[in-house]
Formats: structure tokens, C-alpha cells, sequence
């Protein structure tokens, strides 16, 4: 006999759930109706609603209920902004820090001869380009910085994902990677800031373009792959 579903299951399964948009932006939740399809009692439900609201994910309110948090594109826009200026003071303290071995092994890593072979899951290939931008953030050797930009990349992980529906944007980013890697190890930082701010202004102005049915356009033209996740 399986064991129920813990606390901390229903939290990843339910945040799995509203970055894929399962559960869609502004949607109503209720613990009865969630522990009846876990298969749980309300307590681990609760706990998980708790969590997920600590994080901003859903919205408790009182006599209300629990609402899927609704996206707020211009806290979304100020996020990018602040992601630009941590991501500029990662470029400079990577610069000075990070081992030259590290930074040839991920412009190697995100070469655009390997852009066919990415991953063709939104979400994993979202984690992908996250996992660039965290390198540089810890070879700056800088936790603060890191862990900021940790929680930017949770916060704005719904929408980074919808911007690799498309191959030819995946391809850009493979490019856009390995010269800013390539333009670290020449020393060239004011290029390095230049490009990072261009490759995160692109996803910047496009999360502004969004819009509920434009979520529910792209979510349909997403491609998944069980394997890839």
C-alpha cells in the first residue's frame, strides 16, 4: 500500500502545477477540493498553501480563500530591472574571481554547435539557461549576490519559461551564453555588460507583451517532454 502524498510533495506537485499553468493566474483553491485529490487529509494541503503563499505563489485571503496568485507584469518588469544591475555586478566580481577553467567550461557548455541538443521541455530548458546565469553569479564567490538572484529567477520562472517555446530564441541563447563567457575571458567587461543586458531586455520586453490569452496561447504551443523534465 503506497504511502499519502507528504507536506512537501503536494507543495512541489501544486507549484508544478501553477508554473505550468495548470492552475491558471486568479484561479480559486480550496483545501477540501485539493485534499480530495491528493488523497490527503487537509493538514499537508494547508501546509503547502502556506508555503506557496510565503512565496508569493497564491494569495491567502481572509473569508475569501486561496486565489493562484494573478501575474503583476509591472512587478515583473522591476524584477527584470533589478536583475539587470545584479547580473551587471556579477559579470565584474566573475571577472575577477572566477577560475579560467570554469568560465572556458561553460562557453564550451553553451557553444551554439550544442544549441540542437537542448532540451526541447520549456521548463527544463528554462532551468538550463538559469543554471548560466547562477554559474557567473557563484564564480563571483559573492552568496549574497547568488541568493538574490536565485529568488529574481523563482519569481520570474512563469514567465522565463515561455520564452523558449520557440527553437530560433533557444538558439540566440546558446549564442548570446557562450560570448559573454568568451568576451569574460578576454577581459572585455563593458562588451560582457553590454550583451547581458540586451539578452535580458529581450525577455523583459516580452513578459511585458503578456497578457491572460496570450498565456493561454503559448501554453497550448509549448512543447513537453516527460523525459526532458
Amino acid at each position: 500500500m503506497s504511502s499519502r502524498p507528504s507536506a512537501h510533495v503536494v507543495y512541489n506537485a501544486l507549484k508544478d502545477r501553477i508554473l505550468g499553468f495548470a492552475l491558471y493566474p486568479g484561479t480559486r483553491v480550496t483545501e477540501t477540493e485539493l485534499a480530495a485529490d491528493f488523497g490527503v487529509s487537509r493538514t499537508p494541503i494547508r501546509e503547502a498553501l502556506q508555503r506557496l503563499a510565503a512565496e508569493g505563489f497564491v494569495t491567502i485571503r481572509p473569508k475569501q480563500g486561496c486565489f493562484v496568485r494573478e501575474l503583476d507584469i509591472e512587478e515583473i518588469d522591476q524584477l527584470y530591472q533589478v536583475r539587470i544591475a545584479l547580473e551587471s555586478l556579477a559579470l565584474e566580481q566573475a571577472l575577477e574571481r572566477m577560475a579560467r577553467p570554469e568560465l572556458e567550461a561553460l562557453a564550451r557548455d553553451w557553444h551554439p554547435a550544442r544549441a540542437d541538443a537542448a532540451p526541447t521541455s520549456v521548463d527544463a530548458m528554462a532551468q538550463r539557461d538559469e543554471s548560466f546565469h547562477i554559474a557567473l553569479a557563484r564564480g563571483s564567490g559573492n552568496r549574497v549576490l547568488t541568493g538574490l538572484l536565485e529568488d529574481i529567477n523563482t519569481r520570474i520562472h512563469i514567465i522565463r519559461r515561455l520564452d523558449f517555446t520557440d527553437r530560433e530564441r533557444i538558439a540566440v541563447t546558446y549564442a548570446e551564453h557562450h560570448r559573454i563567457a568568451a568576451l569574460l575571458l578576454a577581459g572585455d567587461l563593458a562588451t560582457a555588460r553590454e550583451l547581458m543586458g540586451a539578452h535580458i531586455r529581450y525577455s523583459q520586453d516580452f513578459a511585458r507583451t503578456l497578457t491572460l490569452r496570450r498565456l493561454a496561447d503559448l501554453r497550448r504551443a509549448a512543447p513537453t517532454s516527460p523525459a526532458d523534465d
